[in-house]
């Protein structure tokens, strides 16, 4: 096993995970205003394994990308590579190693989450779940430290009483951990709940490793007021969600910034990292919270694309031309060259081509051009489609039949999944099932 930099953690301020909230985008904006060390979503480990590592040379980043369904897991850049820990939802000590070693090259270290206590993580033994089952925890944990070079840390919520609480988290650190993320809420207690900031202080005082004290959002608005939670618990370091979440310029010592200057400074992240457009909105709409209801904040509720979003914070020009860049560079660089060795002119065999990229997050799971297809020839009553699908190089190109006529994009997708998808979007344009426009707006088509 090799050597990697180790993590510290004497008095960070770190960003917490957070589901839908703690992407590329708010971890280097976070980064930015003065966080030592930020933590990713909760990824579960079927889905990192399933995936495959993607350089993207068009935006810097690496990618993760879901072999199943060509859906974005993971990106990340070099400028948060010492910086990013990973936080993985398990179950299994050999899972949770075969997803940390697709990633060990790309981040600081691995977070196990046994802290959620939502339903999903539970049903699936993930979470708070692992809490009541110490020996599949210790497994887990002494199975990440043996065999990888990188920071290892779990995140706990505490025990109703306190000798409970330090039994396990001491269990935990005996497997050789490097920190211990405490949230002072039981699994039982929400947000609303009082923080256990004794619990957390009576632990940092009994473990022998770094405690990273967590829950304290409500009560913390400042900078000055992390330093005041991290010495009420006793704590190495503090690490904040919610707070980070409303305005993430807390991390600034020289103290918070407007909302509006926030925004506009994560939107920018956002279109230079192509951010889909859902999380990007989801992520804006928690900044804004009450000024939701101002005239901006209404508009911004009835906004559809980045562009729109973009345009209430002066930036529409910006992120016109940043995907204008994109859609020129990323399509030509990595669809429209002919492989070496192809020999076949489809338009010679009488198939309808079209410069057509299949863009994942254009569709949601149940209208996928695939599906659209099949739909549509159902109600139609003619056969169903048939997909040829050839390989050159790593890239692939389909072509669909469907009622005596074929189609095909003249782009090469990097996978099979993909290509087919392509074909059938070339096919419902070219039948009018669908408007091909919005996708010509999009970059989809050209």
């Amino acid at each position: 096993m090799g050597s990697k930099k180790k993590l510290t953690f004497d008095n960070k301020k770190i960003l917490a995970p957070m589901v839908r909230i703690g992407t590329l985008p708010m971890r280097l904006l976070c980064l930015d205003y003065g966080c030592d060390i930020v933590y990713t979503e909760e990824i579960i480990d079927y889905r990192l394994i399933r995936s495959e590592r993607v350089v993207n040379d068009l935006l810097g980043t690496v990618d993760f990308i879901d072999k199943s369904d060509g859906s974005l897991v993971f990106r990340t850049c070099d400028m948060e590579k010492d910086r990013v820990v990973l936080q993985l939802g398990t179950a299994d000590a050999q899972r949770a190693l075969a997803a940390a070693k697709l990633v060990v090259n790309d981040v600081a270290g691995i977070d196990v989450n046994m802290g959620c206590p939502k339903e999903f993580s539970v049903k699936g033994g993930m979470g708070s779940a692992l809490l009541s089952k110490p020996d599949i925890a210790e497994d887990i944990m002494r199975t990440l430290v043996e065999n990888l070079p990188c920071t290892v840390t779990c995140k706990v919520r505490i025990f109703p009483d306190i000798e409970s609480s330090l039994q396990f988290c001491q269990r935990m650190a005996d497997c050789g951990i490097d920190a211990i993320a405490i949230h002072g809420r039981r699994k039982e207690e929400r947000p609303q709940n009082e923080n256990h900031n004794d619990f957390i202080r009576i632990l940092a005082i009994g473990l022998t490793i770094p405690v990273i004290a967590n829950g304290g959002s409500l009560v913390i608005d400042s900078y000055e007021d992390l330093d005041s939670f991290r010495e009420e618990t006793g704590s190495s370091s503090v690490m904040i969600a919610r707070a980070a979440q409303w305005n993430c310029s807390i991390f600034r010592k020289s103290g918070k910034l407007p909302v509006d200057e926030v925004i506009t400074a994560y939107l920018k992240y956002c279109v230079d990292y192509d951010n889909p457009t859902s999380n990007c909105k989801y992520c804006v709409q928690n900044m804004l919270r009450e000024f939701q209801h101002s005239p901006k904040g209404m508009a911004f509720l009835e906004s559809h694309t980045l562009e729109d979003i973009c345009s209430l914070w002066d930036l529409g020009e910006y992120c016109k031309m940043k995907q204008s860049e994109y859609r020129n560079r990323g399509i030509l660089c990595r669809r429209e060259a002919m492989p070496e060795g192809v020999k076949r002119n489809l338009a010679e065999e009488g198939v309808v081509e079209m410069k057509c990229a299949f863009l994942r997050h254009l569709f949601q799971n149940n209208d996928l051009p695939k599906t659209q297809l099949l739909t549509w020839t159902r109600k139609k009553f003619l056969r169903t489609p048939i997909y040829e699908t050839e390989q050159y190089d790593k890239r692939f190109r389909s072509i669909v039949s469907v009622n005596n006529s074929k189609y095909s994009s003249s782009f090469w997708e990097k996978n099979k999944r993909w290509s087919e998808q392509a074909a059938a979007l070339v096919a419902l344009c070219s039948l009018n099932v669908i408007d091909a426009e919005p996708l010509r707006r999009k970059g989809a088509l050209r």
